[in-house]
């Protein structure tokens, strides 16, 4: 595995090494930094879309690289025709390469914050997620907050969630909260709920939801929104702990091949990411989303604090939410959970205010792309996507330069339960399907039990998307379950089975 690791990487870090470093003197301009000769090289696919098949390209035994980017690709003899004074030769010895991967969807500093925090991913009980808090607990300082991530209650034998009560018997006098494996609802401890003032008497924040007990008190779990009245509280990671952090889960996605990604962490992350770019210590091309709800001038701030034309590091799209997920019962639906009739999910916008902010942000040349697992989140999506495009495309000359009516690329991210006349829309629009593989693994043991088994069968319909032509973009996931993903994607091509 280490080997076969390496050989993916290997193309990446060379190309790192050129970009990153001053290059050697030749006498040619236009000759290669480094020809790679003797190699087993995937060149890729084309992908076939209506029922047609996808063509593998050729296999190579050479490929030719400048300024970062692969120039040429043949046979030995071809490649090394290329190679100019100065030119680097590696011998592959026969390995296998691949190019590096690229997640649609990442969130990389939360994945190395994992590593760092309380990792409650696995957990079979509620007595197994206890006795992980307790150890922390017991090496705790006086006071000090106690968090995690990773709890899953589908996995555990009675799937009930945990409650405060149940924290509370192992945290002492440690504020405590820990967040669920999909990040959507968390459960909050006694001392965190006081240090949050939660009460009865607290009213649920815009799209968060504190659920409650028979006597109306908070029983410690909060969802969406109201994940936030705590966190707020929780003091913020030092920057050397948040360095740290990222340094981890940079490790981690070079040991899976990403080679780039698009990225959903928090501005001080990204200022993070530009100092090591600034040391050469950046080992994954990153475009950085920014949160949609935030100000305008304050996106259009950070787009302007780093140059857009920077391959290594740069903002890109706008990240919205519209709902929340199914496990948590929290995604938005046009009908209610077959196995919770009197709940259809928490819509994050209303339309009307939705659709005003996207048409803004559309006019100021901004990408958009909006989380939306249940099937009204979908329509919300694409139904403010359409108002965005005819807003646009209706200013005709007068449209900003920097806004592309050909093409907005807008995107569903997740886009898991989606009915037949919406997949036609995709395509009718344009917007790009970004959907997660491994989700299903996890979803299909109780797909049915939520939702029902109608709509289960649109549950992650990956087939669909070439069926109808939609755009579509595949990831990873970190943090969580890139230890498996590559072995999930493949499995979820062919969900039947």
């Amino acid at each position: 595995m280490k080997t076969w690791g390496a050989a993916i990487l290997l193309l990446a870090l060379a190309a790192m090494a050129h970009s990153q470093t001053e290059p050697q003197p030749r006498a040619d301009p236009e000759a290669p930094a480094q020809i790679f000769l003797n190699g087993n090289i995937y060149a890729g696919a084309e992908l076939g879309f209506g029922g047609r098949p996808a063509r593998v390209l050729p296999r190579v035994q050479a490929l030719a690289v400048r300024g970062g980017r692969i120039i040429a690709a043949g046979t030995n003899a071809e490649i090394s025709r290329l190679r100019g004074q100065g030119t680097q030769v590696v011998d592959l010895g026969g390995h296998f390469v691949m190019p590096g991967f690229n997640d649609a969807h990442l969130h990389l500093a939360n994945g190395g914050f994992e590593k760092l925090n309380l990792n409650l991913v696995g957990a079979a009980s509620l007595k197994e997620m206890q006795s992980r808090i307790a150890a922390r607990a017991a090496s705790a300082s006086p006071g000090e907050w106690i968090t995690g991530r990773g709890w899953d209650h589908t996995l555990w034998p009675d799937k009930k969630l945990p409650t405060r009560s149940d924290l509370d018997a192992v945290t002492g006098k440690h504020p405590a909260i820990f967040t669920r494996v999909d990040g959507h609802i968390a459960v909050a401890n006694s001392a965190a709920l006081a240090a949050a003032g939660i009460t009865a008497n607290t009213a649920d924040p815009p799209g968060g939801k504190i659920d409650r007990d028979e006597k109306g008190q908070p029983t410690g779990i909060l969802r969406e929104g109201a994940k936030d009245l705590v966190t707020s509280k929780v003091p913020r990671p030092s920057p050397s702990h948040r360095r740290r952090a990222i340094e981890l889960a940079l490790a981690d996605a070079a040991r899976w091949g990403l080679t780039s990604a698009q990225d959903n962490s928090q501005w001080e992350d990204f200022l993070v990411y530009e100092d090591l770019l600034r040391e050469g210590k950046l080992t994954l091309r990153i475009s950085e989303w920014l949160p949609f709800p935030a100000p305008l001038d304050t996106l259009e701030r950070h787009r302007a604090h780093h140059e857009q034309g920077d391959v290594w590091l740069h903002t890109g799209m706008l990240k919205g939410f519209m709902d929340g997920s199914l496990g948590s019962r929290t995604a938005a639906l046009l009908k209610p959970y077959a196995d919770d009739p009197s709940n259809s999910g928490l819509p994050q916008y209303k339309q009307d205010e939705l659709d005003q902010m996207t048409v803004l942000r559309t006019l100021s040349g901004f990408q958009i792309g909006f989380h939306a697992i249940g099937d009204r989140g979908v329509e919300m999506a694409l139904n403010d996507f359409a108002d965005a495009a005819r807003a646009a495309r209706s200013r005709g000359p007068n449209l900003p330069q920097n806004v592309r009516p050909s093409g907005f690329r807008f995107r569903v991210e997740h886009a898991q339960v989606v009915t037949p006349q919406q997949f036609a829309r995709f395509h009718e629009l344009g917007v790009i399907a970004s959907m997660q593989p491994n989700h299903l693994l996890t979803d299909m043991n109780w797909a049915v039990e939520r939702i029902g088994p109608e709509r289960a069968l649109h549950l992650l319909c990956l087939g669909r998307v070439p069926e109808e032509r939609c755009p579509a973009g595949l990831r990873h996931r970190l943090p969580g379950r890139a230890d498996h993903a590559l072995s999930r994607a493949v499995c979820c091509c062919h969900p039947q089975e």
